[in-house]
């Protein structure tokens, strides 16, 4: 009896079911069964579900390596960005602080890291150096402006506090969102991400101006920021006409284009799997390329569904019962995207050839109940064409592939016809096996995707509010974030990615952690223009303020998922370019359309 536990290939007693030995680990196939045999004459084709976890196990080491890569980077920008290396320090170490509070509260909570999962470190690390950015960018503005640096740490807490607060919270309740979906991979995801985000609280916008508020930054460091200032406002005046008029009108015309191109292309994406092979993995990974032959040479495939047929016991002996799973595994074999089927019937139709002198002539189910005894005889439980009392048969499906346009054709089609055959004590149901799993997660998504996106962009709204007090300021923060959303659709109609277990929490995910950027503008924003200060100055002062923090922040977590690009996981990959995607271009809202948006809301305040 053997088992395939993280990855490796295990030997387990069959009466007690403990480990024996380690017969070969998944990722090690390659070199003990694939190299010893294989030559000019054989070729040695690896498939199933053990292989293919193997190397989604081995694909999510590479991990590791882009972690230190992200952390490498993110050092020399922030290093370029402030001018010091303690100030590079230390943001650096309360974020790495974060990273593993979390992977402790994990094993506390009795959770692990999963290949989806395993990203969420990125991303609390990614959030936690754009909030330390902040900080650092607050402390060196008022020490250069003058201050002491314990004094201008403390300036940085009380300043920060709430709208860095407001922001985590909102990514928190984002992320917490993703609870609804009912699949346990994607709310392992949500708990995991909520933590993160929820100790960056501590770590970023407590921990860090108390460390801060010891360092000693003298002349030479308010020397390289001599002239900055006066600089980077001829910078800022340019970026703040966005909130005059003439340029905003232009600016929400042009969105509103892209938003109407970008909603009617999200309009054609499609729920679950839109190519061929594993999806985890790259089409070109040597697993999918012997799936491909495999399914091309032979009637079989790794993507299989199960159809139950649920009746009375002994019912394998019913020539009634038996020919309504022939004639409807006959009709669902028909369906375009079916390659073969089997099951208990079609099989006791050979054995009763195989009686006959293999006549084809006497393929058929026999009357006969003692003849249909002697036919399935043969077949052992551990066919899985039939369980210990015959109460339970499916009819295996094996698909050509596990697109979602094949999936959804074969479910309706067996909903369809089974309606002709079901009685009362006949049941036809829908799905075990791989694609059935894969059916069940699509029809899971697509509940889950409206009241999801409902859900995230609902908390956002309510803590807007609650923080600005302005339902104008509040359309500011959230009108920029739909539509980012809604062109992150698009992308993915465009890039041929579909809507999935992988996919569907990047939305959230990027919605939740979007929202920081137009917080942090506009809690300056609001107090100048409560104050009755002009748009354009009041965007200007908060440019001053937070711009550059804001387009760092924006470069910074860009950095931190972009490396999700090179993965040798098909679904990381497709994470870690709509997660860029957002990143980016939520950042551009914040500056460009958040700004027109005010000087619409706000046009009779010259």
């Amino acid at each position: 009896k053997c088992a395939m536990v993280s990855g490796q290939l295990l030997e387990l007693d069959p009466a007690t079911g403990q480990k024996l030995s380690t017969l070969v680990f998944a990722s090690d196939l390659e070199t003990q069964i694939r190299a010893p045999f294989e030559n000019e004459n054989i070729s040695v084709h690896i498939i199933g579900f053990a292989k293919m976890i193997g190397d989604v196990a081995d694909g999510a080491k590479d991990v590791v390596l882009f972690f230190a890569i992200a952390i490498g980077v993110t050092a020399i920008l922030v290093y370029f960005f402030c001018k010091s290396a303690m100030l590079t320090l230390l943001p650096l170490l309360c974020s790495v602080v974060a990273v593993i509070w979390q992977l402790g509260l994990l094993t506390l909570l009795g959770f692990g890291l999963d290949p989806m999962s395993i990203l969420v470190p990125f991303l609390v690390f990614a959030i936690g150096i754009s909030h330390g950015v902040q900080m650092i960018n607050s402390v060196g503005k008022e020490v250069v402006a003058g201050s002491s640096v314990r004094m201008a740490a403390q300036t940085a807490f009380r300043t920060l506090l709430i709208p860095g607060g407001i922001a985590l919270l909102s990514d928190t309740i984002g992320f917490m969102t993703l609870l609804v979906i009912d699949i346990g991979i994607i709310r392992e995801l949500a708990i995991t991400a909520s933590m993160g985000v929820a100790v960056i609280i501590l770590t970023n916008l407590v921990l860090l101006p108390v460390l801060m508020s010891y360092l000693k930054l003298g002349d030479k460091y308010k020397a390289k920021f001599a002239g900055k200032e006066r600089r980077s406002d001829k910078f800022w005046d340019t970026i703040a006409s966005c909130s005059s008029p003439k340029v905003a009108a232009v600016i929400l015309l042009v969105t509103a284009i892209l938003f109407a191109f970008g909603w009617s292309q999200s309009l054609q994406m499609k729920i679950g799997d839109l190519h061929a092979g594993a999806p985890a993995l790259h089409a070109d990974s040597r697993y999918n390329q012997d799936t491909f032959l495999i399914t091309d040479k032979f009637a079989i495939s790794v993507d299989y569904l199960s159809v139950l047929v649920e009746t009375e016991a002994d019912s394998c002996t019913s020539y009634e019962v038996m020919s309504a799973i022939d004639s409807l595994q006959w009709k669902v074999s028909n369906i375009p995207g079916v390659q073969s089927a089997v099951s208990l019937a079609s099989v006791a139709k050979i054995v009763n050839a195989g009686y006959n002198e293999g006549n084809p002539k006497w393929r058929v189910l026999p009357r006969n109940q003692q003849t249909m005894v002697q036919d399935i005889s043969l077949v052992p439980t551990t066919s899985g064409l039939l369980n210990g009392n015959c109460s339970v048969m499916p009819i295996i499906l094996f698909m050509e592939d596990h697109k979602a346009e094949t999936i959804t054709r074969v479910i309706d089609a067996v909903k369809q016809v089974r309606q002709e055959y079901e009685t009362d004590t006949l049941k036809f149901q829908l799905a075990s096996g791989p694609v059935g799993v894969m059916a069940a997660q699509n029809e899971a998504v697509t509940a889950a995707q409206n009241p999801m996106m409902a859900y995230v962009f609902g908390a956002v709204i309510i803590l807007c509010l609650v923080s600005f007090r302005s339902i104008r300021a509040t359309l500011v923060v959230v009108l920029p974030l739909y539509v980012v959303s809604v062109l992150a659709q698009g992308l993915m109609t465009y890039l041929e990615i579909g809507l999935t277990v992988s996919t569907l929490p990047v939305i959230a995910l990027g919605v939740g952690i979007g929202v920081d950027y137009g917080i942090y503008i506009l809690s300056i924003m609001s107090v100048k223009l409560k104050s009755g200060m002009a748009v354009r100055q009041a965007y200007f002062e908060a440019l001053k303020e937070r711009g550059s923090a804001v387009l760092f922040t924006g470069a910074t977590l860009a950095v931190g998922v972009s490396t999700w690009v090179f993965s040798s996981l098909k679904f990381q990959m497709d994470m870690g370019i709509l997660l860029t995607f957002m990143f980016v271009v939520n950042m551009m809202g914040a500056i460009i359309v958040l700004p027109a948006l005010a000087a619409m809301f706000w046009r009779k305040q010259k």
